[in-house]
């Protein structure tokens, strides 16, 4: 099963007990609130619940929170805000999902409920993570609640999924270290780039992303460029140590022989053509 497909099995798993459970008990924005009626707590939740299934997230959300307005302490407005969460989640407005979230788990943090709004809360700010190239104010968000729903939830299929996510997570810091080293790196700033591929090298999380061998590479690049060879073939027997196999070792041997320093072990792996050395950008 794909990741996809899982996490929208996780979402959908608790939408459905929610309604379950109905049945054997019998970012609004600038949208105008529905028109006050009193009605059934019942009617206004079950027709909720239709227009969910009908994926009219705005009405969904409207008559949901219909049912938190009239009938604000009882078990129908806890199932509510459940379904608010994931109506604002499937509108893409993560926001009002988060707001969802966090009211829930303030009104009912031992419900067993609570996973779904903290792994609802992590998801929405992973939703949101952009490419390397700009801030990862929403990775480190999700990095936290996803690291935060595995420690208190584990063995669950949230902290499954969450586990997952915090690996992919860390390859998107990882990556966002990445490019502002290579960024110093070109504009002749080589003690600023060798502290960003440092930060890649030494953080134990990043350690198993896919960027290593690269900053361990650029290492060789850079120590080679300020003339400290004993630094570069350090850093050049780390990579070939443990990506014997890499293009990004391939490039630093024929490097490092090229200035007399040929290391021990030769690589597995073939060369990249002469563009993949081109630093990105």
């Amino acid at each position: 099963m794909s990741a996809s497909k899982f996490r929208t099995g996780l979402i959908l798993s608790a939408v459905a007990v929610s309604a379950l459970t109905i049945s054997a008990c019998s970012g609004r924005g600038n949208r105008p609130r529905l028109a006050y009626e009193e009605r059934p707590v019942e009617a206004l939740y079950n027709t909720g619940y239709q227009r969910l299934e009908s994926r009219r997230w705005n009405d969904a959300i409207d008559y949901f929170q219909e049912v938190e307005r009239q009938h604000p302490y009882s078990e129908w407005s806890r199932r509510a805000i459940l379904m608010q969460i994931y109506a604002y989640y499937q509108s893409n407005d993560y926001a009002e999902a988060i707001a969802a979230a966090d009211r829930f788990i303030a009104l009912f943090p031992g419900n067993p409920s609570a996973p779904y709004a903290f792994y609802m809360k992590a998801l929405c700010n992973f939703e949101q993570i952009t490419d390397v190239g700009r801030d990862q104010g929403y990775a480190q968000a999700a990095l936290d609640g996803l690291r935060d729903v595995a420690r208190r939830y584990p063995g669950t299929p949230y902290a499954i999924d969450a586990t997952v996510k915090i690996d992919m997570v860390n390859d998107q810091l990882a990556g966002k270290e990445m490019s502002i080293g290579r960024y110093y790196q070109r504009a002749g700033q080589p003690l600023a780039a060798i502290n960003r591929y440092k930060a890649v090298i030494d953080n134990e999380a990043y350690q198993r992303t896919s960027h290593t061998p690269e900053a361990l590479y650029r290492l060789v690049e850079v120590y080679l460029g300020l003339g400290l060879k004993e630094e570069a073939t350090r850093n050049g027997a780390v990579l070939g140590h443990n990506y014997p196999g890499s293009p990004w070792y391939a490039e630093a041997y024929a490097l490092l022989t090229e200035e007399g320093s040929r290391p021990d072990v030769e690589p597995s792996g073939q060369r990249e053509s002469w563009l993949r050395r081109i630093i990105p950008g």
